[in-house]
């Protein structure tokens, strides 16, 4: 089932979500809710959603960044992104620490900010710490395109857009060309 993904301006966008249990994650109820956020940001398209997104105040983001999308941006844009595939996988009570806080400004979006984007420079590497859909601790290290999506849907989880982050002198419309 494709859930409704919310727009700029819902509240839930705005707040910090609230920490899974991690009893929780297991049960049919929250792997339903994963499946649901994954067929969701796939058919958006998408290469992250949080839960808030979705309407859902819980700290879980699901990420994949595919490699049939890539195949089809310029080489040397991908070069420059350092942007490979991600296969999918759950987040879930994130900690995100900053590995090289060096800073990439590249053009992003939003799924809840649709028909926009703007450059926003972000860390180019991070480590993130959580827990997986099984529940199990996870520790992904992750640069480049990888480290920028990490750092989106966690900011989502902590209430924060990337319309907070932007150079606001880059925010263009992508819906009028």
């Amino acid at each position: 089932m494709i859930l409704k993904i919310m727009q700029v301006g819902t509240p839930v966008l705005r707040q910090s979500a609230a920490p899974v249990d991690p009893a929780r994650i297991r049960t049919p109820e929250f792997q339903q809710l994963i499946e649901m956020m994954r067929a969701t940001m796939l058919d958006a398209p998408g290469v992250g959603l949080a839960a808030p997104q979705v309407g859902v105040g819980l700290r879980v983001a699901v990420i994949e960044d595919r490699a049939e999308a890539i195949a089809l941006m310029p080489a040397d844009d991908v070069a420059k992104k350092n942007r490979r595939p991600v296969p999918f996988h759950v987040i879930v009570n994130p900690t995100l620490t900053v590995v090289d806080d060096t800073k990439a400004t590249f053009v992003e979006g939003c799924l809840s900010v649709s028909g926009f984007a703007a450059e926003v420079s972000r860390a180019r590497a991070v480590q993130v710490k959580g827990l997986d859909h099984r529940g199990a601790a996870i520790t992904i290290d992750a640069q480049g395109w990888y480290a920028r999506i990490l750092q989106h849907e966690i900011d989502h989880l902590n209430g924060q857009l990337y319309v907070d982050l932007m150079d606001t002198r880059t925010f263009v419309n992508t819906a009028v060309r």
